[in-house]
């Protein structure tokens, strides 16, 4: 089963517990509670104290990968609640709010089965409520070629309070499960997705978005991790719209789509 294979990719990355001061009721919470836990060679790139994300980090090389690991890390006001921010990501009209280069992204398989998917995921990673396979199409743009993307993906909840979005792309022997109405395009890959919410307050929450993106071709990273950056950035400024607006924001907020491909 592909969510048992993948687990292990996200599972020491997420940070809940250490986000969550180890679920201490009493401790500080969010990035706060991370001061003093840094266990992984991040690099500092861009720091800011204009615009919901604060810190922008990378490790070069992750698990031996030409494709940096980005690191985002923004706060925003609102109940913490993941369906509006995985709505920005995986509707269309939403996502096409900030993202120039969507062609398309829908849910092209529903998972049904959800307590055999915690089961595999591993109860630890709380209680997944969403999954599905999802499929994403770029635009051809400047002279690159449209890129496509085939991903597992879910939101997960916890109890107190916190959630997570996270998805792992599918590896190619399961194509099958490609939309057969597109041809097919350069792939692209995304080795590590999770987005990680957690309440600092009564209507304030940390985010992290930890993101392993392969553009795919002949494209050096050193001109897509730019793109990348500004894409993720413009995602937040849409996400802390959404999220002031908080009287209208409820867990129906999403749609039944399930696509999470950044």
């Amino acid at each position: 089963m592909a969510m048992e294979n993948e687990r292990n990719n996200f599972g020491g990355l997420i940070g809940v517990d250490e986000m969550n001061g180890h679920s201490s009721t009493h401790g500080p919470r969010g990035f706060r509670a991370l001061q003093h836990s840094e266990s992984l060679p991040w690099k500092t790139i861009e720091t800011s104290r204009r615009g919901p994300v604060s810190h922008i980090d990378r490790i070069d090389n992750f698990n031996g990968l030409d494709a940096p690991l980005l690191r985002f890390r923004a706060t925003l006001d609102g109940p913490c609640v993941a369906d509006p921010l995985a709505s920005l990501i995986m509707d269309l009209e939403e996502r096409s709010k900030w993202d120039i280069q969507i062609q398309d992204v829908f849910e092209a398989h529903t998972i049904q089965d959800l307590p055999s998917a915690n089961a595999a995921i591993g109860f630890a990673y709380g209680d997944c409520y969403r999954l599905g396979v999802g499929y994403c199409r770029t635009k051809k743009n400047l002279g690159i070629d449209s890129r496509e993307q085939l991903t597992l993906c879910g939101i997960n909840n916890f109890s107190d309070g916190s959630a997570m979005i996270w998805g792992v792309e599918l590896p190619e022997q399961h194509n099958d499960l490609m939309p057969s109405h597109y041809h097919r395009v350069t792939r692209a890959k995304s080795h590590l997705f999770s987005t990680t919410l957690v309440p600092t307050g009564e209507s304030s929450f940390d985010v992290e978005y930890l993101l392993q993106l392969e553009i795919g071709g002949k494209i050096p990273t050193w001109m897509t991790t730019p793109i990348v950056m500004d894409s993720v950035k413009r995602m937040f400024k849409c996400a802390k719209d959404v999220y002031a607006n908080h009287k209208a924001i409820h867990p129906s907020v999403a749609s039944e789509s399930l696509l999470l491909s950044p």
